[in-house]
């Protein structure tokens, strides 16, 4: 990932609705859920909804699937890591041990548990 991906991403992610449509596919993994899912777990209207996803789409972060009537929102992992991975790649300096074990972490990453899923809040 290159400092323009990773500001287009980083943009796409600091806006309320679309950090919090972000979290919640993070957390249900690869499954996705659908437009009306997200937009009533995340509280806004469907077509606010799909403006705030596209954003997320233009910078790499989510996919969308047509099923049938429905349109399926899915986290692009492999974006999410090379994100983290280009935030944290020069941690404290070499030194790792300082940067509370998040560089030796990345399977935070990995797909998250029902538990865990069930744990994230939406607004």
């Amino acid at each position: 990932m290159d400092s323009d991906d990773a500001i287009r991403a980083l943009g796409a992610l600091a806006q309320e609705h679309r950090l919090a449509v972000f979290r919640r596919l993070v957390a249900v993994g690869a499954a996705g859920q659908t437009a009306g899912q997200l937009a009533e777990l995340v509280g806004i209207a469907p077509q606010a909804l799909s403006f705030h996803v596209k954003e997320l789409e233009r910078a790499g972060l989510v996919s969308a699937d047509r099923e049938g009537r429905f349109i399926r929102y899915r986290l692009a992992v492999g974006q999410m890591r090379e994100l983290m991975t280009f935030l944290s790649e020069d941690c404290c300096g070499g030194r790792p041990e300082l940067c509370g074990g998040f560089s030796t972490t990345h399977q935070i990453c990995c797909e998250p548990t029902t538990e865990r899923a069930r744990h994230v809040k939406p607004k």
